[in-house]
């Protein structure tokens, strides 16, 4: 029986070859993108998974209230960490972590790496894994340095040989190799090459003792029977007992949130990443669904040719539950099919994919969980594709079909027309959200920035080169290749140092505003592209402007009316005189208004050189001349950069990537909607190839035929494009309420959508209409 039930399966599939290629294809198309989509999920899920202890795992963030707003910041006072291990119930173990790029070599082999600074605890508490050396031992002296697998090959060759080995650290203090972990996995937020104890970092700096000093990230490891909710309260006003000024209030984050819940505005977590992962997991399954309807709408339309099988087996004895499994069956045939043609397309379309959402995800069939899940989705395709033909098919009347009856359509065709509608609705939906979040990008990457990003590269500062800078500076403009070079203390599309001690005559004594404050040389002003508005830039002489400072518009308006040359800011025992105005400029937060900045003439704290190439440099040609200038000015430092644009464009990564799925998927769902409306419009043409050739023996010609079959089907997507139309902007307007600098949904964005939707379902259906208007009508009129 079985046996017989798949020949008949696979004789009705080949007999109907149209039918049941739009069925796999269609079907294969929406397992395919739905894979991809939660092999992406999975990923994102299983973020830090690799640490055993991940559950009891913590970062400490601070609150920080200024002027009314709360701020989360990922920094904390150093001195925290054994605070709260000594005086909290509940806190197994603490460490402070102080990340840091840094030039290590052996001989003439000298790598940029990229380290931190830590306490012994961490290895235990993320439990490492030792290659060589052990967890207990790895810090026995403070010249102790725990380098990954990689770089140990990078070096020595490999693991076992780097043990016991020394490194030169910035060519000046040696530090031996006590030991080689495992290298952090893709899908880890710690990505380190080394690790050098705590004690290095707060030997050379005496901020680390102070608590109103937020200058390291805290980890914290709670015991699995600890109450959060009583160590959270005690953790809260622990930095205010310490020091009654110092504003930050701690609290726990939890390392599962730490890649899909980051985000904390007006210091509430809410949002992130999760926010993609669920939008694109219900795209999954709408896209899936799509697929389904395809089905169903085939299955029903096409009843008629199957009306006579059903009553036949009907008299011979076939109860309706029988057909109604064999309809499933034949459904879920063609879903197993669709599967496995799936699993080739995506061994062939996975590198592409891995390209476009930056990972390198593995199909890993072997697994059972993902092995399972791909016939699981199979299964449910085929159930939830046959459910209702296999119901409508098998409700046939023997009687009336074998006597000839024509079956009428009835609910049939209303549910057809509504899944149709359905799907283009869907898929306008998509098309809306492509449009809106790539016009959202655009309005933020195209704001006034208040610099120039284009043509800029920032290098590390490295050796004596901030010393040197004046000979270094001339050299590179002498390769013919730079504009203009200038040192920063830090990076200037990102928060640098803080603070809210800033005070000025006639500051309103409870105002309490956070400024950010950097230290520059003369020429990065006009290195950046920034627009003096007031006064004058600094001069060349560093040490002429050293009681001197340059502020930005934003500040010069909260010091009150009239000029602010010439004013004076005070900040500690220092007194600061005001020489010019800067136009603000974005950085940070690139959605909202950035801090007010104050900038020092002094390069003494220079971490970061910035060169602007000139427009019509080559920057290959560019980047090896700058690199010969300063790997001779400063020799045995790799020269290491990047382009400002490309770190620019890291802010909007996630966007980035919301906006090429969300292009992707719109196609594919536009596609497999066509599909579907493609097979049904060549089924109606086939239903009344008769009426269309008494039309043309009558005088009809091909245009209004083909505007005849047309018709109804242009009528449900104009009616799917009214019901897309409010959903989309609903949509939309929730993903954009979660930006503060966002754009105003056009209505043209509507009208677009529709009409492509309109004018890829034309094409479609015009092919198939055409095709019948054109057809012989003696042909079809002598065929009784």
């Amino acid at each position: 029986m079985f046996k017989s039930f798949i020949r008949a399966t696979f004789r009705h599939l080949w007999k109907n070859k149209t039918y049941t290629f739009l069925n796999i294809f269609g079907l294969a198309t929406g397992i395919v993108c739905a894979a991809f989509i939660f092999l992406w999920i999975e990923d994102e899920l299983h973020f830090d998974s690799q640490y055993p202890k991940k559950d009891q795992l913590y970062m400490i963030l601070t609150n920080q209230t200024y002027d009314g707003k709360t701020r989360a910041f990922r920094s904390s006072p150093a001195k925290l960490a054994a605070a709260i291990k000594i005086e909290i119930p509940g806190v197994v173990n603490t460490a402070r972590v102080s990340g840091w790029k840094s030039v290590f070599s052996v001989g003439e082999k000298a790598i940029n790496e990229t380290g931190c600074y830590t306490d012994a605890a961490f290895f235990e508490m993320m439990d490492l894994q030792f290659l060589e050396g052990t967890a207990k031992n790895a810090f026995r002296n403070v010249s102790s340095v725990v380098v990954t697998e990689d770089m140990a090959k990078r070096f020595f060759g490999s693991a076992a040989n780097a043990m016991g080995k020394s490194l030169q650290m910035e060519h000046k203090e040696s530090v031996v190799i006590t030991g080689v972990v495992k290298n952090f996995a893709p899908n880890s937020s710690l990505q380190f090459s080394c690790m050098v104890p705590f004690n290095i970092a707060s030997n050379q700096h005496d901020y680390y003792e102070r608590w109103g000093a937020n200058a390291v990230n805290t980890y914290v490891e709670l015991s699995p029977r600890a109450n959060l909710a009583a160590v959270s309260k005690q953790l809260s006003g622990l930095i205010r007992s310490k020091d009654p000024d110092a504003g930050a209030v701690p609290f726990l984050f939890a390392m599962n949130d730490w890649r899909l819940r980051s985000e904390f505005p007006d210091g509430v977590q809410k949002g992130g990443r999760i926010v993609y992962v669920r939008m694109f997991s219900i795209i999954a399954w709408i896209i899936l669904l799509i697929a389904c309807i395809n089905f169903m709408n085939l299955a029903t339309a096409r009843s008629e040719k199957r009306a006579r099988e059903v009553g036949v087996r009907k008299v011979m004895g076939a109860g309706k539950q029988l057909l109604a499994l064999q309809f499933i069956g034949e459904a879920i045939c063609m879903a197993l099919v669709s599967m496995l043609i799936a699993v080739v397309f995506m061994y062939v379309l996975l590198p592409g994919f891995n390209m476009l959402v930056e990972k390198k995800l593995t199909l890993g069939l072997i697994q059972p969980a993902h092995a399972g899940f791909l016939l699981g989705i199979a299964l449910l395709c085929g159930l939830v594709a046959g459910s209702y033909p296999s119901l409508y098919l098998s409700s046939f009347s023997p009687i009336k079909v074998l006597k000839g009856f024509k079956m009428k359509a009835g609910s049939a065709a209303y549910i057809r027309k509504g899944l149709v509608v359905f799907q283009f609705a869907t898929s306008i939906v998509l098309i809306v959200s492509t449009i809106v979040i790539y016009q959202q990008i655009q309005h933020v990457t195209h704001r006034d920035l208040g610099y120039n990003k284009d043509h800029l590269i920032q290098a590390e500062v490295k050796g004596d080169l901030y010393k040197h800078f004046g000979a270094i500076k001339q050299a590179l403009l002498q390769t013919g290749a730079v504009e203009n070079a200038g040192l920063a203390s830090s990076e200037m599309l990102y928060t640098s140092n803080n603070t809210s001690g800033f005070t000025w005559q006639g500051k309103d004594p409870q105002s309490d505003v956070l400024i950010s404050f950097r230290d520059i040389s003369p020429d990065l002003l006009s290195t950046w592209g920034m627009q003096i508005v007031e006064g004058r830039s600094f001069y060349d002489n560093i040490k002429s402007d050293s009681g001197n400072v340059i502020i930005t518009a934003s500040l010069a308006r909260l010091m009150g009316q009239g000029s602010a040359i010439g004013k004076t800011l005070q900040l500690g025992d220092g007194v600061f005189h005001i020489v010019g105005v800067l136009k603000d400029f974005v950085y940070g937060d690139m959605y909202q208004q950035s801090d007010p900045v104050v900038f020092f003439s002094r390069t003494d704290n220079a971490e970061k050189l910035l060169i602007r190439l000139k427009p019509d440099a080559a920057p290959e040609a560019a980047i090896a001349k700058i690199s010969a200038v300063v790997q001779q000015a400063v020799p045995g430092y790799p020269f290491d950069y990047k382009f400002v644009d490309d770190q620019f464009q890291e802010f909007f990564k996630s966007e980035q990537l919301a906006s090429k799925l969300s292009r992707l998927f719109a196609l594919l769902a536009i596609i497999i909607s066509c599909l579907g409306i493609f097979g049904l419009a060549a089924y109606m043409a086939e239903r009344r190839v008769k009426e269309i050739g008494v039309r043309k023996v009558l005088g009809a010609s091909v245009a209004s035929i083909t505007t005849l079959l047309s018709k109804d089907f242009l009528q449900l997507v104009l009616l799917a494009s009214f019901i897309a139309m409010p959903v989309g902007w609903w949509v939309m307007d929730r993903w954009l309420e979660g930006y503060a600098y966002h754009i105003n949904i056009s209505g043209w964005v509507f009208v677009l959508a529709g009409c492509v939707s309109l004018l890829i379902a034309l094409i479609t259906i015009s092919f198939q209409s055409i095709k019948a208007a054109m057809a012989d009508p003696v042909k079809s009129l002598r065929t009784e």
